[in-house]
Formats: structure tokens, C-alpha cells, sequence
């Protein structure tokens, strides 16, 4: 991968990152799900929304589906997985 796909990759994920968050807040406020799985349902979403927006770029579909990864990833926090101990569900 060269500079330029990099470059056009995080810019992506920049983006998507804020449509991923809302399909992510979404899914929380609508669904009981253990709160440990949420990174995972934000990685799946940023994958979607990722493939779907092949009308809206030109990039090929391997970068944006590493954008929409990357994306879901930023938005659920990865850090907040990594150090938090995260229990319960989302509906309280």
C-alpha cells in the first residue's frame, strides 16, 4: 500500500466515523446487548456502511472496507475496551 492509499483510507475512516457512531447509538438505545460486544457490532457496522458507500467514492473496496473497520473501531473506543471492565447491557 502506498502513501496515498494510507492517506485516502484514514480520510475515509475520518469521515465514516460519524455515520458509524449513529448506526452505533442507534443499535444501543434500541436493543439490549451485553456492553461488551459493542466494539464488535460498531466494527460490523463500520464494515457496511464502508461497502455501501462504494457510490460515493472511488476508492477500491478492500480500502473502504478497511475505512469502515477503522471507523467502527474509532467510534466504539478501542482504548475503552482494552482498559475498561465493561458489564451489564446497554438498555438499563
Amino acid at each position: 500500500m502506498n502513501n496515498q492509499n494510507l492517506t485516502d483510507v484514514l480520510a475515509f475512516a475520518s469521515l465514516l466515523t460519524a455515520f458509524v457512531l449513529a448506526g452505533v447509538q442507534f443499535v444501543k438505545t434500541t436493543v439490549t446487548l451485553p456492553k461488551n460486544i459493542i466494539p464488535l457490532i460498531g466494527v460490523g457496522i463500520g464494515l457496511v456502511i464502508g461497502w455501501a458507500a462504494a457510490p460515493f467514492t472511488e476508492l477500491e473496496l478492500v480500502l473502504r472496507l478497511w475505512s469502515g473497520g477503522l471507523a467502527g473501531l474509532s467510534a466504539t473506543g478501542l482504548f475503552e475496551l482494552a482498559f475498561n471492565n465493561r458489564t451489564g447491557t446497554t438498555k438499563e
